[in-house]
């Protein structure tokens, strides 16, 4: 073992302290409380469903004609199939729910202003591409409902002003739904989505490790208590043991509530009633609430307040010191969100 030791320091000359130094950055107090750990939560998740979907790739194939086949041959036949697909069903929520609950908790604790704009745009931008790699996952099975979901969420694309037309035909592969539909949503969810996240996330923990995490204080803390602690060690073991219990929770819902398959998709036959994921029924009420045009067009800007909050958010604290204008107008928009996704979620079409 000194010899092999010896062999790889000559070759690799980076000793234990030196990598001691470069991974064991001080974490902030606050970190010991599970709420704040949520930006591991969504990463350790995103490995999952990496790790399952690659899995599942080696016998799903995107066609019309064999896609629904395929996925069932994985639910019924294949050997643990139907653990590796219901793993990757049930990943994919618990990973749109933590981006959504990180974001919260980045937005309500202020840790979005100077100097740290930029991996507020990069948190928004994962969050789109995190829905995004949702809305292609659910249309991949070629269900009904997933068939039909495409369709909505491609005509949706169509009515938004002077790129619709564009977004749609890219989407689609053409006009309408076609032999190249499938294998387009497949490409954008198993390749160029997951890309694109892995750089943001790249960018993202680079900008962390360069200003630092934003430290917080809370009035139970003793005034002796240190201000930080060790990352290795400390920290890590505590992602790790997060890390375990969210693959237990994934093995659980996984055996109790599997993946199952729904009616093959019909293109003569549109359903009665067409749901989406749950992360989408706010998207989906909004729609039902106004026209297709003032639907998109609040939408639309509601994103770019969301991607724009910090510098909307800097103006007011210039313009009203020590306002918490942020808070409230916070408290407001998860009110919203909760209400219309339950409305959505209780109503029967």
């Amino acid at each position: 073992m000194s010899a092999i030791g010896n062999w790889l320091r000559e070759r690799i000359p980076v000793h234990g302290d030196q990598l001691r130094e470069l991974t064991n950055e001080p974490v902030p107090n606050h970190l010991k409380r599970w709420w704040f750990c949520l930006g591991g939560t969504p990463a350790y998740l995103f490995v999952v469903q990496i790790v399952t979907g690659i899995l599942l790739a080696f016998y799903y194939e995107a066609t019309p004609q064999r896609a629904f086949e395929s996925v069932r041959y994985i639910t019924d036949e294949a050997a643990f199939g139907w653990y590796l697909r219901s793993v990757h069903k049930w990943g994919a929520t618990l990973m749109v729910a933590a981006v959504i609950l990180h974001q919260m908790r980045v937005y309500f604790t202020g840790a979005y202003r100077k100097p740290r704009e930029l991996n507020w745009l990069i948190g928004m931008c994962l969050l789109v591409c995190t829905l995004t790699v949702g809305f292609t996952g659910y249309c991949l099975v070629y269900e009904q409902l997933s068939f039909w979901g495409a369709q909505v969420g491609a005509q949706i694309g169509a009515n938004v002003p002077l790129v619709g037309g564009l977004m749609k035909s890219m989407l689609l592969g053409g006009d309408a739904y076609n032999e190249r539909t499938l294998s387009r949503f497949y490409v954008l969810h198993a390749a160029v989505l997951p890309a694109v996240m892995m750089l943001l996330l790249f960018v993202h923990i680079t900008l962390i490790r360069l200003q630092g995490i934003t430290e917080l204080k809370f009035g139970d803390e003793k005034p002796d208590e240190p201000r930080f602690f060790n990352f290795f060690p400390d920290h890590i073991c505590t992602e790790l043991i997060l890390g375990l219990v969210l693959m237990i929770l994934l093995s659980a819902l996984a055996t109790v509530l599997p993946a199952t398959m729904g009616e093959r998709a019909n293109p003569l036959v549109t359903p009665e009633v067409i749901k989406p994921e749950w992360f989408f029924y706010v998207t989906f009420r909004w729609l039902k609430l106004f026209s297709i045009t003032v639907a998109i067009l609040s939408m639309g800007f509601i994103v770019f307040v969301m991607f724009c909050w910090p510098f909307i958010d800097g103006w007011i604290r210039r313009r009203w010191p020590g306002s918490e204008a942020s808070v409230w107008i916070g408290i407001l928009g998860v009110l919203a969100i909760v209400g219309l996704t339950v409305w959505e979620g209780a109503v029967a079409h």
